[in-house]
Parts: C-alpha cells; sequence; structure tokens
C-alpha cells in the first residue's frame, strides 16, 4: 500500500498527471480545489472510492483521493471546529484510522496548541482504537520550537509516540526531528538554495516500519523545480501489501 502525501499549492487540475505517476492507494493533498470544481476544470482520474474533502473555500481545501482496490469514508465524528483536519476510516487494502491534516499555524504559533495538538485531543480514541495513519501537511518543525510555547513540534511528536505512532522519514533515515537532510518545502522564492524545511510528514504505527516498508521524499527537479508545488510529495509504502 502507497501513502502519498502532497500540498500541490493549487491548480491540482493541472497536475493530476505526476500526480497518479507516483501511483498512490491513498493521496492527501493540501491546497486543493473541491472535487466537483476540479470536474469543472478536467478529467478526473478514475477513483476507487469518492474522493473526501474539506475546507471553507471550494478553490483551496484538503483532499483524500482513493486509488486502486483503496476504500474510505469519513469518520463519523467529525470535530468541527478543527478546520482542514479530516478523520478518514480506511477499509481497504487495510484496515486503519486515517487523519489528514493541513495544518494552519500562524495565528497559533505562541499562545495556543494550534490545530494538529488539539486535534490529538479531540481525536485521541480514534488514533489509539486502530492502527492509525497521519499524513499532510503539518507546517511545522524542530527548528521553531521554543521552551514554553503551546505550538512545539517536538511536544506533537512525543504524543504521537505515545500513541504508538513515529514518522517514516525519521524511523527510516534515523535523523533527528530539526536535522532533516530531506526538504519538503522550498518556501519562498522556491529555489534549490533558498530557504528550506522539512514540513510534511506521514506518521505510521511503529511496527509498519520493521516489516520492509520504505519512505521517501520526492527530489527538487520535477517538482518544485519544474513549478508545480513549493512542495514536494513525501511517500510512503507499506511492507507485505
Amino acid at each position: 500500500m502507497r501513502i502519498v502525501a502532497w500540498n500541490c499549492a493549487g491548480a491540482l487540475h493541472r497536475k493530476f498527471e505526476p500526480l497518479l505517476a507516483l501511483k498512490p492507494d491513498i493521496a492527501v493533498v493540501s491546497e486543493c480545489a473541491a472535487p466537483d470544481v476540479l470536474a469543472r476544470k478536467c478529467d478526473l482520474p478514475a477513483f476507487s472510492a469518492p474522493p473526501i474533502w474539506v475546507g471553507r473555500n471550494r478553490n483551496k481545501g484538503l483532499a483524500v483521493f482513493l486509488f486502486n482496490c483503496a476504500a474510505a469514508h469519513a469518520h463519523g465524528r467529525i470535530d468541527r471546529g478543527l478546520e482542514w483536519l479530516l478523520p478518514i476510516e480506511v477499509t481497504l487494502p487495510r484496515r486503519f484510522n486515517l487523519l489528514a491534516v493541513w495544518a494552519q499555524n500562524g495565528p497559533w504559533r505562541k499562545a495556543a496548541p494550534g490545530p494538529l495538538r488539539k486535534a490529538l485531543d479531540s481525536y485521541r480514541e480514534f488514533l489509539t482504537d486502530e492502527d492509525a495513519v497521519i499524513a499532510g501537511d503539518l507546517n511545522n518543525n524542530a527548528i521553531w520550537d521554543k521552551p514554553g510555547w503551546a505550538m512545539n513540534h517536538l511536544d506533537a511528536v512525543n504524543i504521537l509516540n505515545g500513541f504508538g505512532l513515529v514518522s517514516a522519514y525519521h524511523a527510516a533515515t534515523g535523523e533527528a526531528e530539526g536535522a532533516e537532510t530531506a526538504p519538503t518545502h522550498y518556501w519562498r522564492d522556491r529555489r534549490k538554495d533558498g530557504p528550506t524545511y522539512h514540513l510534511d510528514y506521514i506518521f505510521v504505527p511503529s511496527v509498519w516500519t520493521e516489516h520492509g516498508s520504505s519512505v521517501r521524499v520526492e527530489p527538487f527537479e520535477p517538482w518544485t523545480g519544474a513549478g508545480l508545488s513549493d512542495h514536494v510529495p513525501v511517500i510512503f509504502d507499506t511492507g507485505g501489501d
């Protein structure tokens, strides 16, 4: 099973081809238009189940797309106070709970926990009762953590570790949080030598990383270098599927 997390920076109707070339079973895509809006602008690919989308702006939200044999539906209890976080129950090719994330952190950098940290409280049972995955643009990194800040990235990571979830990238590379060598975001000028950050993550059950799984961050050139987005995809493959 392949999970892809990508912030497409809008205009997904022009970017389905490179996304599909990654052959995802499940794609968590931030900053994309609602499916009906996309359908007016392009021929939609063949989904294995209806896309699940959330957002207040029909042109810019968070979507989960399902391909091949993947099947899923929205969780029965959605916290409407947490925008751009989408709890999904995946039933095929294996059963697990997915929390798709496009974290809007700016207003809460110091004073409040921010949407993801709040979601870890609101969806605690959802994330611990079954195998769970968190995937998407978390818009955060340990390099910005400060003593006493409610938004600290490592606080969220420690909570997730307590749930039995680990960052697939960090488990595979052995790199420390905040010391990532593979950026997922080429900020501001979208240059390879400009400001770069690791902001996009896939957290999975720790046991998933022990059985032939793999993870990769896509390179700069075919994505940001080609003008597709200031973010590049993160790809996680489970072992044995």
